[in-house]
């Protein structure tokens, strides 16, 4: 096998459950989009579930029939923006939808549960209009199901404007809550949950957190998370590398004295990046060694030095722990100068999850 994405359903169970005791007494809607932040949106799905979350949130519409198709039976929340097309398969799915335009709204059939989304300042989706907010709300009548926005920066501690927003919302949202008590409040993404209280309102959404990587791009552990996923490979050939000789494409690394080379079939084709050409750490034998020389599609070079005692078919750990060593998604995500998500997110298909 190439490369193999293990995950731990238990561990997103527990992750979950974490959140909901951080969320208090408000309900869960676990994000599972992007096919479960690359951990497998089913999996997800059904941990989540079982780790108390009480719905689901997907981008798109195809992710809602993705779950249906699969017997996930829980409430759906598509939260992305949605065409003609789209929007039929998303009812058909049974799942709530985000509304923020009149059009839109004028499109939903009287079956259909709508999140009417003001936006605060995250400057994407959601209509910066309160009256018109207000008006919507009104106008959707018994399909009014939710009352919504999202934060820009809660994942920067320190930064003041979730602050802003969440004044900007609750100046909406409050006098609606006693108008339309059926509608569900619900602003708070990872971070807000973990960072702050007055966030959460009827209901928080967690994604990141649920996978056990840290909304604060940090350490998990210290969140009370467990990471979820573990990305291996194996060793694929070692081979004597001689003062001189180089390996990959550009020649970006050189010997500059005599050493081992171990080569891994994990490449960009499945996610892992270029640009840790000479930028990561790979666990082999339970000790870090330099990925070195140029990330190609399909290969990665290990420089595990002399009379280390690996050979082929040897497990490397390009993610997750192995023996005292740990390499962290934020570990990678700092090399890459991105964020955890991306990491888990840009795992292709040809990474086997199991």
């Amino acid at each position: 096998m190439r490369a193999l994405a293990r995950i731990d359903a238990g561990a997103i169970a527990r992750n979950t459950a974490r959140m909901a005791q951080a969320a208090g007494g408000a309900a869960v809607c676990a994000v599972v989009k992007s096919d479960g932040y690359g951990h497998g949106a089913v999996t997800a799905a059904r941990a989540v579930l079982e780790g108390g979350a009480t719905s689901l949130a997907v981008a798109a519409a195809e992710e809602a029939r993705e779950l249906r198709a699969a017997g996930i039976e829980a409430r759906l929340l598509v939260m992305g923006a949605l065409d003609a097309e789209e929007l039929a398969v998303a009812l058909d799915a049974d799942a709530d939808v985000v509304a923020w335009t009149e059009g839109f709204l004028d499109a939903l059939p009287a079956s259909a549960r709508a999140h009417v989304k003001l936006d605060t300042g995250m400057g994407r989706m959601g209509t910066r209009d309160p009256e018109l907010a207000t008006r919507l709300a009104e106008r959707a009548g018994e399909r009014l199901a939710g009352l919504m926005t999202h934060f820009a920066t809660a994942d920067e501690l320190g930064d003041t404007f979730m602050d802003e927003q969440l004044g900007r919302f609750r100046a909406w949202v409050d006098p609606l809550r006693e108008r339309f008590p059926g509608a569900v409040v619900h602003a708070a993404n990872s971070a807000a949950t973990l960072r702050d209280a007055a966030t959460h309102f009827d209901m928080v959404r967690p994604g990141i957190a649920v996978y056990g990587m840290d909304p604060f791009g940090e350490d998990p552990f210290a969140q009370g998370l467990e990471p979820a996923l573990t990305l291996t490979t194996q060793v694929l050939a070692v081979k004597d590398v001689a003062a001189g000789e180089s390996a990959g494409y550009g020649r970006r690394f050189v010997a500059r004295e005599p050493t081992q080379l171990a080569t891994l079939p994990i490449g960009y084709g499945d996610g892992w990046r270029r640009a840790l050409t000479n930028n990561a750490d790979v666990l082999i034998g339970g000790s870090r060694h330099p990925l070195v020389g140029t990330v190609s599609m399909d290969n990665i070079t290990v420089d595990v030095g002399i009379g280390s005692g690996v050979s082929v078919g040897d497990e490397a750990v390009l993610v997750g722990a192995q023996g005292p060593e740990r390499i962290l998604a934020e570990e990678v995500a700092k090399r890459l100068g991105t964020i955890n998500y991306e990491v888990t997110c840009a795992l292709t298909p040809r990474v086997v999850r199991a």
